[in-house]
């Protein structure tokens, strides 16, 4: 177990640099580009079957424990160690990103998007695992920066190299938020670090603040919660993220929205709740009134870009809806209580699976019609998908429905335990915010409903005779391989919740209870 989650974290980069060597003589295929892109397949493939075993290894009757640990001193004068380890709220991330990532290899071996050099791709694409596997697993605050900061540059080069229309000025501006703001996270880091005496992530959340001061506590959740809630992203911070999502090639979106927003919001849960509890219960009422507003403004964001020649792009409206979406997991947080922040890591995957598959469903209509904008994918009557390609009308029909939180699917728990949490917020709280925050929460479901029926309306319905476009290819097999396990988990969570509650809780109640429980 020691060794395996080394291996996931550590493995990515070492087929990241082979990636960029020559292929061996017998392995090259068809052409150099053909055998890289199934190196990248390859090495996600283990990657993905090393993180399974993990699972089927990892002691579920002890969720709350940190297991598979791995304690190294790394550098001494600044008490910093190579300190891995992963629970009950780690494991389902880390399990989401082997996933996703060995999806999105699997579908560019057969769907490269354009750009320059297939090894570039494929080398980029292993370091961005690396880091964001690293940052599930990493129990030392250094090391968590490190691998925050890991993924910048990957995903940077994957924009501005690989991605459509304005292209580099979203790279640009990706780069800009998220580098302000981890360094701002820096400073709450190292002024937790300093003031403990110690990075160690499981000694600080055992401590759960009494070692720091309330001042040093509200400086630390105010500088580490700015940085995260760039990465999340949070209203009013997340102006990056549409374009971003815009420009980005098919699967730089769905692992933008699948794993890398939930490195912030994983940082809220995993260091501000036990390690600055006095901190986060004075913001935790701002934090809500950002997160109901998020919900509400991207929701009404995704309605304005339905409307008739509104110039809709599909992929923009699905970002806009990961800020709603993310309102939920950052307002199940700020209750904190085991029903809010169960629900914030249940929509945290949720939200990984089904967005996922919506980006890729987008990305499959962009290569069938040279757009995503919803009034060139719709024409006046409707894109007629179910009658033109009845398995692909479907699947956008059942993201979308997933998406609004459809009861039975996956969608639908996390945001409902988060409204939960918000009822009734942990003691100290006010009750009357965190109602406001329930009712508008709830009132932004309804709007979700809203656009997203609109969305199946325009590009599923219509008449075929009339649909914009020729002859329209069905899924094909390289999708249907990428997008099965998508739909297949997004309804296993939706009728067994408990699968993952049952991992979460126990973590979740520990975490709270500092360390004690």
């Amino acid at each position: 177990m020691q060794f395996l989650l080394a291996f996931v974290v550590a493995a990515p980069l070492l087929g990241a640099v082979a990636a960029l060597l020559p292929a061996p003589p017998g392995l090259k295929g068809k052409s150099p580009g053909q055998a890289v892109l199934r190196h990248g397949v390859t090495v996600t493939g283990v990657i993905l079957a090393a993180a399974v075993a993990l699972t089927l290894g990892f002691d579920h009757d002890n969720p709350s424990r940190f297991q598979a640990t791995t304690d190294i001193s790394w550098i001494q004068a600044l008490n910093i160690r190579i300190h891995l380890g992963i629970d009950g709220i780690s494991l389902p991330l880390l399990l989401m990103t082997a996933l996703l990532f060995f999806l999105c290899a699997v579908y560019s071996y057969f769907k490269l998007p354009e750009g320059p050099s297939p090894k570039a791709f494929v080398a980029l694409l292993l370091v961005l695992e690396s880091g964001t596997l690293a940052t599930f697993a990493v129990l030392d605050l250094m090391l968590f920066f490190l691998a925050f900061e890991m993924v910048l540059i990957p995903m940077y080069f994957l924009i501005a190299r690989w991605g459509g229309a304005q292209r580099r000025a979203a790279a640009w501006k990706f780069i800009l938020y998220t580098l302000l703001g981890s360094v701002v996270m820096l400073l709450g880091l190292l002024l937790i670090g300093l003031n403990s005496g110690t990075f160690d992530m499981v000694a600080l959340a055992s401590d759960n603040g009494r070692g720091l001061s309330r001042t040093t506590q509200l400086l630390a959740v105010l500088a580490i919660g700015t940085g995260l809630a760039v990465k999340t992203p949070m209203w009013p911070l997340h102006s990056w993220l549409p374009d971003a999502h815009t420009a980005a090639p098919t699967v730089g979106s769905v692992l933008l929205a699948g794993v890398m927003l939930k490195m912030g919001t994983y940082g809220f849960v995993r260091i501000l709740l036990p390690v600055t509890p006095d901190g986060m219960h004075t913001f935790a009422p701002y934090l809500g009134a950002f997160a109901a507003v998020g919900i509400v403004y991207g929701s009404l964001a995704c309605l304005a870009l339905t409307r008739r020649n509104g110039k809709g792009d599909l992929k923009r409206l699905i970002a806009y809806s990961s800020v709603g979406h993310m309102g939920f997991v950052l307002l199940g947080i700020a209750t904190m209580t085991p029903t809010g922040v169960n629900g914030a890591l249940f929509a945290n995957i949720a939200h990984g699976l089904i967005t996922g598959l919506l980006f890729f469903l987008v990305g499959a209509l962009k290569d069938r019609y040279g757009s995503s904008d919803l009034d060139t994918l719709a024409g006046a009557t409707g894109a007629a998908l179910y009658g033109r390609a009845p398995r692909l009308g479907a699947l956008l029909a059942f993201a979308a429905v997933a998406s609004l939180g459809l009861p039975g699917l996956a969608g639908f728990w996390g945001e409902m335990l988060a409204l939960f949490g918000a009822f009734d917020p942990a003691e100290g709280l006010s009750r009357p915010a965190f109602l406001t925050y329930t009712a508008v929460g709830a009132f932004g479901t309804l709007l979700t409903a809203a656009y997203l029926l609109i969305v199946v309306r325009r590009v599923c319905m219509g008449d075929p005779k009339t649909a914009p476009g020729t002859a329209l290819a069905d899924v094909q097999r390289h999708e249907f391989a990428a997008w099965t396990p998508l739909v297949a988990l997004t309804v296993l969570a939706g009728l067994w919740p408990a699968l993952l509650l049952g991992l979460t809780d126990p973590a979740v109640q520990k975490l709270l209870a500092g360390g004690n429980a």
